[in-house]
């Protein structure tokens, strides 16, 4: 039987997980259907999810149709929780995006189907809520149209709308024939020299919704289940079964990772070929995870190389000639995968299935599983909020620390940050409701007691320029036993972290060079004004170390030999130095907003927007609306939502996401506390990390 890994995507409250509970019931998984406000649904299993009616994490449930055993996959609405999303669709053959009848096109809507077209996932589209009061047909049909700006096939048309006897009754629209044809000469000079047949339209619908050319939509009520049994036919009929050779090498994907309750990590993988069995000892990682151990040296002190650039790695992947560190490796313990709705233990899985795994202690979310895979891609903007976790008085500060760590297990992007000085511990988020989880997560889970501070904004640095600096080994009071010489320069964003040597590989030990690229991108976690330097160019460009001294009848005199500690001691002092000398300045998160609003309250907007600090660079009159298109700090979104109403007489509908980073123009430069060792401070760095201040 055929695989499909189906995901079921919307804004939040469209209806997903209702769907999600009649596909099952429909398919006679379960008896009974889970309501969402009773908190009885077969996905939604977190206590939290339960009480707050909303999907946090994603849940994976099977069930089979005609021919085809279909792994679905229920995620987040909410736009708080888009990373757990993005983790999903890396492991997807198909997707079902849902829209409210009611509230029709969100803004998470055009988020999830502008990167579901740019991953080429094939997507059906399912408008919910037919039987609820308000519903809509033709005006639904025209946003999606307009606001999607997507090629739709309508499957048929639903009738008494807005009622609990809405149904759906199927057909292919009349247009279809000429959305099709735009994809299909062949099509098209049939369609010229008379009626197209049936099923060729259907085979063509078929191909191009597979090749994501068009979008067939469906309309009905997971309350009810009204046009329910359609959608499982498109299904069948219109998305395409996993591939893969089971024959072939493994390779498989983390996609998410939890805790069992002795503590165990469980990671969630698809596999893409081959095939995994219990007792198998696999390499898992993303193949630069861990740095050699700091060994014998080799020949030579090491002075400056001219000569060609070579890359021990470039943003994470091998590049020039380089050498990676190995990989980890563990030993699979047990397998199970998704089986009618239940969870089914196995000795083995093979290509397309998505499998939980017990036995990788140091698994992490992204991992590739056997041959490595690509690095994850991030399709969804990171986190541009943060806040700072105060525990409360009763609290442990060690079990919090711990807590966090393994909700950061779960979700990356929380990138917890902690200062010692400061004894402060912060968080990153995408939102309030983001906010507001975590604490009940603490809370429910781990019986930890916290509040927050007010929520700011994440920003990042820039190079305005280029700068270098080198310290000599036993030179200019250098207290550490190397030489090291940077070079840093700007690279376009988005680019990441570039890291080049202008020495030869050969002139001192590779644990060496390793010792320093891993620092410069700790390093750059905290610049000049303390925010990450996300995208730069660092070039190594002196290179030099003591070699291994020994004394007759004695050992190893680690006083007089370099280590990997001397690099790493050395290398934020330079790099630092080079970054003063090329300049730096802070950039703050840009949303780009669309605003459509009464055309008579535009007075009363502007002069909002840009005290706000907002660019409109688009205005358009649409009868009595206007549409105002720009930019707008992500710091002053939440007050220009709060703003809306009162200005535009509840009229106005607000859509923003995040687009890009701009230098901040308005107010003082927003800095960010340290957690390092401050390399700024010449002084203050050298006591912290030594004891002395000088060599």
């Amino acid at each position: 039987m055929h695989l499909l890994n189906l995901g079921i995507l919307a804004h939040v409250d469209a209806g997903k997980t209702s769907l999600t509970e009649r596909l099952l019931h429909a398919a006679g998984v379960i008896d009974e259907i889970g309501s969402v406000d009773d908190g009885s649904t077969r996905t939604d299993t977190l206590a939290l999810e339960r009480q707050r009616g909303i999907t946090i994490k994603s849940a994976v449930v099977s069930f089979p149709l005609d021919g085809v055993t279909v792994n679905l996959i229920d995620t987040p609405g909410h736009p708080d929780f888009i990373a757990e999303v993005e983790r999903v669709l890396g492991v997807l053959d198909g997707a079902v995006l849902v829209v409210s009848a009611v509230e029709g096109v969100q803004a998470q809507t055009r988020v999830l189907m502008r990167t579901l077209r740019r991953l080429r996932i094939p997507t059906l589209v399912f408008v919910n809520k037919i039987d609820r009061r308000g519903a809509r047909h033709e005006a639904v049909l025209a946003q999606l149209a307009r606001r999607l700006a997507v090629p739709l096939v309508p499957m048929g048309r639903p009738v008494a709308l807005g009622t609990r006897a809405a149904r759906f009754e199927p057909g292919l629209d009349p247009g279809a024939v000429d959305v099709l044809a735009d994809h299909d000469d062949a099509l098209l000079a049939a369609y010229l020299d008379g009626e197209v047949p049936d099923g060729r339209l259907r085979a063509a619908l078929a191909d191009q919704t597979r090749r994501t050319l068009v979008h067939p939509v469906y309309f009905g009520s997971a309350v009810t289940g009204a046009g329910v049994p359609d959608l499982i036919t498109g299904v069948e009929r219109l998305l395409p079964a996993a591939d893969g050779d089971p024959a072939g090498p493994l390779s498989a994907t983390v996609f998410k990772v939890e805790r069992g309750p002795a503590g165990e990590k469980i990671a969630y993988a698809r596999i893409f070929t081959g095939a995994l069995r219990v007792r198998d000892r696999i390499p898992f990682g993303d193949g630069g995870r861990e740095a050699p151990e700091d060994g014998a040296v080799g020949r030579g002190g090491g002075a400056r190389e001219e000569g060609r650039a070579v890359g021990v790695r470039e943003g994470g992947r091998a590049g020039g000639g380089g050498v990676q560190a190995g990989r980890p490796e563990g030993r699979v313990t047990a397998l199970s995968v998704a089986e009618r709705g239940a969870e089914l233990r196995q000795d083995s899985a093979g290509a397309g299935r998505i499998v939980k795994v017990w036995g990788l202690g140091g698994i992490r979310i992204g991992d590739a599983l056997g041959a490595p895979g690509r690095a994850p891609e991030h399709h969804f903007a990171p986190p541009t909020l943060e806040t700072v976790v105060v525990p409360g008085p009763a609290t442990d500060r060690r079990a919090l620390h711990v807590a966090l760590t393994q909700l950061a297990e779960q979700d990356p992007l929380i990138d917890v940050r902690h200062d010692e000085v400061r004894q402060e511990t912060s968080v990153s988020l995408y939102g309030e409701v983001q906010k507001e989880v975590v604490q009940a997560t603490l809370a429910d889970e781990y019986g930890l007691d916290v509040t927050f501070r007010e929520t700011t904004t994440i920003c990042v640095e820039r190079l305005t320029g280029r700068g270098a600096a080198v310290e000599f080994n036993k030179k200019d009071g250098n207290p550490f036993l190397a030489t090291v010489g940077l070079r840093v320069e700007p690279a376009p964003p988005g680019t990441g972290v570039g890291f080049r040597l202008e020495v030869e590989l050969g002139s001192m030990p590779y644990a060496f060079f390793k010792a320093v690229e891993d620092t410069v991108r700790e390093t750059l976690g905290q610049g000049l004004h303390g925010w990450r330097i996300p995208d730069c160019t660092v070039t190594m460009t002196h290179s030099g170390y003591s070699p291994r001294q020994s004394h007759a009848h004695q050992g190893f005199d680690k006083s007089m030999s370099s280590t990997g500690y001397d690099f790493r001691g050395l290398t934020p002092l330079v790099l630092t130095d080079a970054l003063r000398r090329a300049g730096t300045r802070v950039h703050e998160p840009m949303h780009r907003f669309r605003l459509e609003a009464p055309a008579d309250t535009l007075g009363a907007l502007l002069p909002v927007l840009t005290r706000l600090g907002a660019l409109p660079q688009q205005t358009v009159a649409q009868g009595p609306l206007c549409l105002l298109e720009g930019a707008v700090p992500a710091g002053r979104v939440h007050r220009l939502e709060q703003l809306l109403p009162g200005l535009t007489r509840g009229e106005g509908e607000l859509e923003s996401a995040f687009d890009h980073y701009a230098p901040v123009s308005h107010g003082t430069v927003p800095e960010r506390a340290r957690t390092d060792h401050n390399p700024l401070s010449r002084k203050e760095y050298l006591l912290n990390v030594t004891g002395r201040v000088s060599g």
